[in-house]
C-alpha cells in the first residue's frame, strides 16, 4: 500500500531487523542510552557554535531533556533551566529534591544547582506582583553569574522562551537576549533524529500496539469508554510508558470527537470504536497513532468511510520523501470541496485542524515537520531524510466517525512505517 524505503543510507546502526526489548542487556544492541543523550548533546551545541550566540538558556522541557538527558515531563520546564555555553559547558538548576538527586544519579553532568523558581507555579502562587519581579530577577542573577563564571557575560545570550518579564530582567543586568534564534536553533537541532531516537518512536509504537490489542480484550458491549480505556493505560505502564494523553471513544461519541475525551459512555452492539494513543511516551519519545474498532461487523457504511480515510492517509505517505515541499504533500489530503466542507460550522481550513494533517514526532507530540493545507500552501518548508512524523486523517459514517494514523520515519527514498497494527480495515472486536 505505501512504498518502504530500501537504502536507509546515514542510518548505519539502524535497528531494522525489529524492536528490541524495553530492558538493557549485554547481549545485543539495543537503544545505547549514553549515545543518544551524546549525540543530541553534540547536535545542539554545534549549531550554538555556528552562531553569534554566546549560550543559550533553556527553559523548555523537551529542550532541556534534548541537551541533559533528564527526565523533564514535557511542557515548559518553569522551576528548572538549563545553560549551554559555546565551549560545551552544561549548566543546570533545578529544585532543591531535583537538584540533589540529579547529583547523585546523573555523572555526567558536572554542574547542577539549586533554581530560583523565576517563571512557573511558586511565581504563579504568590499572589503578589513583587514576588514574582523578585523571582524573576533572581533566576535572571544566577544564570548571570554562571555566565560570568564560563567567559561568556559579555556575548549574546539565546533563550528558548519569549517570557517578557524574565528577558526584561537579564537586559536590565546587561544581557543582549536573542529569542528567535536560539528557537529555531533547537527546532533545527532536533528535527532530524538519530538511530537511537528513531528506535524509541519504534518503541512506543509498539507499546502501543500493546494498548492496541488490550482494547480487543476488553472492549465489549456493557462496558463503558472509561474501563476501557483504563485497561489499555494500564498495559501501557506494563510495558514501561508513560501515559500522558490519548482516550478511547465510542458511538455518537466518535464524530465529533468528544470534547471531554473518553467519557463514562456505555458501548453498545454496532458502535465505531477509536483509540488515540497520542503523548505516550518512551524515555520520552511521543506516540500519535490512531486505530479504529468495531462491536460486531462493521456497517457498509463505515467501511466506506475508513476506506476513504485510509486511501487519503497513504496518498499523502507515497508523497513524502526527501527533497518533497510540504505544499505539494498537503494536496494529498482532502480540501474544501464536498462533504469535507460540511463537517463542522467552521471556515475555510480550520475545521481541518488536528484530523487531516501530519506533524512532526520526538520529545513533543509537534515537533517539525507540519504538513497541513491551511498553512502548507503558502508556507512550505523542505522534507528531510530523518525526519519522524504522525500523519492523520478521519471521515463521518452513520453519526460515527473513523479515524486512522500511522507513525513513520523519512528514508533516503520513501517513509519507513513504525506503526504496524493491521490498517487495512476496521479491527472487528467479536462479543
Amino acid at each position: 500500500m505505501c512504498r518502504l524505503a530500501e537504502d536507509f543510507g546515514m542510518y548505519e546502526r539502524d535497528f531494522m531487523e525489529g524492536t528490541r526489548g524495553t530492558q538493557a542487556v549485554d547481549w545485543e544492541e539495543r537503544i545505547d542510552v549514553k549515545r543518544l543523550r551524546e549525540e543530541r548533546y553534540e547536535k545542539a551545541l554545534e549549531r550554538l557554535q555556528d552562531t553569534e550566540l554566546g549560550s543559550m538558556l533553556l527553559v523548555s522541557d523537551p529542550n532541556i531533556r534534548y541537551v541533559t538527558g533528564l527526565a523533564m515531563t514535557g511542557g515548559s520546564g518553569a522551576d528548572h533551566y538549563t545553560l549551554l555555553t559555546e565551549n560545551g559547558d552544561v549548566i543546570h538548576w533545578d529544585t532543591a529534591d531535583h537538584a540533589s538527586n540529579q547529583r547523585f544519579n546523573c555523572p555526567w553532568l558536572d554542574d547542577i544547582r539549586y533554581a530560583a523558581p523565576g517563571l512557573g507555579n511558586v511565581p504563579r502562587a504568590s499572589g503578589r506582583d513583587s514576588a514574582r519581579e523578585f523571582l524573576t530577577e533572581k533566576m535572571a542573577s544566577l544564570v548571570q553569574e554562571a555566565m560570568a563564571e564560563y567567559g561568556v557575560a559579555t556575548e549574546p545570550m539565546g533563550i528558548d522562551v519569549g517570557n517578557a518579564g524574565l528577558i526584561d530582567a537579564f537586559e536590565s543586568g546587561g544581557v543582549e537576549v536573542r529569542t528567535k534564534e536560539c528557537v529555531d536553533l533547537m527546532h533545527d537541532a532536533r528535527k532530524i533524529k538519530t538511530a537511537d531516537e528513531i528506535e524509541c518512536l519504534r518503541m512506543v509504537a509498539a507499546i502501543c500496539e500493546a494498548g492496541f490489542q488490550q482494547i480487543t480484550e476488553s472492549a465489549r458491549p456493557g462496558k463503558r469508554e472509561s474501563e476501557v480505556w483504563g485497561d489499555a493505560v494500564r498495559e501501557l505502564w506494563r510495558h514501561g510508558a508513560m501515559a500522558q494523553g490519548g482516550y478511547v471513544t465510542s458511538g455518537p461519541n466518535t464524530w465529533p470527537k468528544h470534547q471531554a475525551n473518553t467519557t463514562d459512555r456505555v458501548i453498545r452492539p454496532g458502535d465505531i470504536v477509536y483509540a488515540d494513543f497520542y503523548n505516550i511516551g518512551y524515555l520520552g519519545y511521543r506516540s500519535c497513532y490512531y486505530r479504529t474498532f468495531s462491536m460486531g461487523e462493521p456497517t457498509q457504511a463505515q467501511k466506506d468511510a475508513y476506506e476513504t480515510a485510509r486511501d487519503n492517509l497513504y496518498d499523502v505517505l507515497e508523497r513524502i520523501e526527501p527533497g518533497a515541499t510540504t505544499d505539494e504533500i498537503a494536496k494529498g489530503f482532502p480540501d474544501m470541496e464536498g462533504e469535507h466542507a460540511d463537517w463542522y460550522d467552521a471556515d475555510e481550513h480550520w475545521q481541518m485542524t488536528t484530523n487531516h494533517w501530519a506533524h512532526g514526532l520526538g520529545l513533543q507530540l509537534y515537533e517539525v515537520p507540519l504538513i497541513w493545507r491551511g498553512l502548507s500552501p503558502d508556507h512550505p518548508i523542505e522534507i528531510e531524510e530523518g525526519m519522524t512524523m504522525a500523519v492523520e486523517t478521519m471521515e463521518p459514517a452513520e453519526r460515527q466517525g473513523v479515524r486512522v494514523e500511522e507513525m513513520v520515519v523519512v528514508r533516503e527514498n520513501g517513509v519507513e512505517i513504525l506503526s504496524q497494527w493491521p490498517v487495512e480495515e476496521i479491527t472487528c472486536i467479536d462479543y
